[in-house]
Parts: structure tokens; sequence; C-alpha cells
């Protein structure tokens, strides 16, 4: 992973699974307070591991699963709420509500979002989107910055 600023847009190339760790907790860095990051690629292409790394670098250092059936997996990590969530078995946006999902979006609260386009039209404006893409062995990852 070359080091780089992360505002604007831009574009990785992430060599391996320490890459991903990697660029995590340089995003982790980024988030001192809340905000919304929303995670986009096929299955297998490096969410989860993106956010075990952002998740270490606040601390956490138990197992990281994607919270497929659960959608949202919450942690407390030196005095940040970090939620992450994943939709990918989500059937219509509407099901987010229907689990109390606008309570998780509060101003204070880093929001890691898989698969958000099975939720669109209800989440709220991101801070930054991650969109994650094979290429060969590595990844492809381009980063967006949606607000400042």
């Amino acid at each position: 992973m070359t080091d780089a600023n992360l505002i604007g847009m831009m574009k990785l190339f992430l060599a391996d699974e320490s890459d991903t760790l990697k660029l995590g907790a340089k995003i982790a860095n980024q988030f001192p307070q809340g905000g919304i990051v929303l995670l986009y690629g096929d299955l297998g292409s490096g969410k989860t591991t993106f956010v075990r790394g952002l998740l270490a670098a606040c601390g956490h250092q138990g197992a990281v699963k994607s919270p497929t059936y659960t959608l949202v997996e919450p942690y407390e990590l030196q005095g940040r709420t970090i939620y992450h969530f994943d939709l990918y078995r989500l059937g219509d946006p509407e099901e987010l509500e229907y689990v109390g999902g606008r309570d998780y979006f509060d101003e204070n609260a880093l929001c890691l979002i898989e698969w958000p386009e099975k939720a669109a039209g209800f989440l709220p404006k991101a801070d930054i989107s991650i969109h994650l893409r094979y290429q060969g062995e590595g990844r492809e990852v381009k980063i967006e910055t949606i607000t400042s």
C-alpha cells in the first residue's frame, strides 16, 4: 500500500491482507469521533478485513466476524462507539428501519457499513466510500471522500 493523503478521491493497490489491514488502520485515524464509512465489493474482496484493521487500530483485540445474520455488531473501544454493519442479507431497505437502524447513526458513532447498496435511500450521507475489487492476487481500492 502506498502512503497517501485520504482527501478527495484516490486509487490504491493492496497487495495482500496486510495492506488491507493497514488501510483500515489509516482510515481509523481519520475519524477521531463519529462518521459513516460505506464499504463496497464482491464477496471476499476484503471489506471485513478492512474493518478488522480499523477496529484493531482502535484497540480491539478479539475476533471480528462479519455480522451477516445479526446485521450489526457494536464495539465500545477507548470511549468510542463503532458499529459494524453487514447488510448482505437485507431483502429491503425498510428492514433496517424495522430493527431500529436509525438509532445507530449518531454523530458520535463510527458506522462501518458493508453492502450499503442493500439499504439505498435509507442510510445517511457517508463521509467516505470505499470500493474494493479483485485485481490479480491483490485488490484495487478506490476511496472517495464524500463529505469534508
